[in-house]
């Protein structure tokens, strides 16, 4: 896969759909895969294990919530 430094993940697209596009996705995809605030325990680290459900490690909660990211 490749990648490439101003459009990131979305490099797998190649010359395709255009930079805004990419972007867009880029930010959204950045903001789904970073650890996020346990609504239960307060702390970071749920991740998203698929569309619209978390897994927080720490308190072992699994829960339903955003697609991409939780609204806290």
């Amino acid at each position: 896969m490749v990648k490439t430094k101003k459009i990131k993940s979305a490099g797998r697209f190649g010359a395709r759909y255009g930079k805004t596009p990419k972007a867009r996705l880029v930010k959204v995809e950045e903001k789904q895969r970073k650890k996020q605030k346990c609504p239960f325990c307060k702390r970071l680290g749920a991740k998203r294990s698929s569309k619209g459900i978390w897994n927080c490690p720490k308190c072992k909660k699994k829960f339903a919530s955003g697609a991409f990211y939780l609204e806290n």
